[in-house]
């Protein structure tokens, strides 16, 4: 049995037996890298199904961050809907179990694939996973939050001026150094918040990394990690799903700068469409919700850098990924630059 420091695995494994009546054996935990927030780990008895647990991270946390409540919440009232969603068993705010509140979920097997050029898929396959990723998006914005029981899960309306008064104060509370950058996107973005409003559900973090392909065709699965997500508006994260178009290589995987037609990868322009041709949304990305989105990445990064600090972190590399802060903040100020 793997021992992760922060908690005893023993009271765990006592806690899932009582729980789950089905679980037999000796319990085993695997830590699954990759993310910067909610630690999340596979867990596997001799006998039983296979599960993941998702907790807080330990230390003094922002507030509102890390809401595993809320993400077990989402993923219980989208069950019965088209968006496709881990089974999630149960949740548990006992902070004598493991240290945090937790939920559980059963595991699905299949692939998640973090870089957008899809360097292990197929050529000739690749634009269909890009297609799957804006359509399986289009399909959560027109989930009817009310009849899923979600009416108090967010405000309705004015989304994006309250958001850029959230993150501007996400950044107060976290910034490691002044930026200049962040500073300029911090004034033009209220002034240039588009006309018309709407309000789905929102994921807040939708992107490749964070869905489940089936095991052998371009089809998705799961949606996974709902921390961010809430009641907004739908162009907030089909921008930010498109960000990697706007990022290079070696910034979170991104496109920019390689040859798309070559790698038989769909512009930005061309996953966007998709989008839009599934929702039957008649208003469309302007360059302020890429600068939106970026603005508040970086500020998310920034914050990943605190919890360096703090000592608190959730994953190995957040001191690297927290400096990209500074590079977010760039593309953003480009955009705002060449807009303004």
């Amino acid at each position: 049995m793997s021992s992760p420091r922060e908690f005893s695995p023993e009271r765990l494994a006592t806690y899932l037996r009582e729980t789950l009546p089905e679980l037999k054996g000796t319990m085993q935990l695997q830590r699954i890298g990759g993310g910067q927030s909610n630690p999340t780990f596979f867990v596997t008895f001799a006998h039983g199904p296979q599960l993941v647990l998702r907790k807080q991270p330990p230390g003094t946390l922002l507030k509102s961050a890390h809401a595993v409540d809320r993400e077990y919440r989402i993923l219980r009232a989208l069950q019965p809907t088209e968006v496709p969603v881990p089974n999630a068993l149960f949740f548990c705010d006992d902070r004598e179990v493991i240290g945090t509140p937790f939920y559980v979920m059963e595991r699905l097997q299949g692939r998640v694939l973090s870089n957008y050029a899809l360097p292990e898929i197929a050529p000739a396959e690749r634009r269909r996973y890009l297609v799957a990723l804006a359509e399986t998006l289009a399909r959560l914005h027109a989930v009817d939050w009310n009849a899923a029981g979600l009416a108090d899960y967010g405000k309705p309306g004015n989304f994006f001026a309250r958001q850029i008064n959230r993150w501007t104060g996400q950044w107060q509370a976290s910034k490691t150094a002044e930026n200049d950058d962040i500073n300029r996107l911090i004034e033009w973005l209220p002034a240039h918040i588009p006309q018309g409003d709407e309000t789905t559900i929102a994921h807040g973090d939708y992107r490749l990394g964070n869905v489940m392909f089936h095991p052998t065709e371009p089809r998705i699965i799961a949606v996974l990690d709902w921390e961010l997500s809430t009641l907004g508006h739908p162009l907030a994260d089909a921008a930010y799903s498109s960000l990697p178009w706007l990022t290079e290589p070696d910034v979170f995987e991104g496109l920019r700068g390689l040859d798309l037609a070559e790698l038989c990868l769909p512009s930005q322009h061309e996953y966007l469409a998709a989008y839009h041709a599934c929702s039957g949304r008649t208003t469309h990305v302007e360059p302020f919700h890429h600068a939106f989105s970026l603005f508040r990445f970086a500020v998310i990064l920034e914050g990943i850098s605190a919890r360096v600090r703090a000592g608190n972190a959730a994953a190995e590399n957040a001191q690297a990924v927290g400096q990209l802060s500074v590079r977010f903040a760039r593309y953003a100020a480009e955009i705002i630059a060449t807009h303004g």
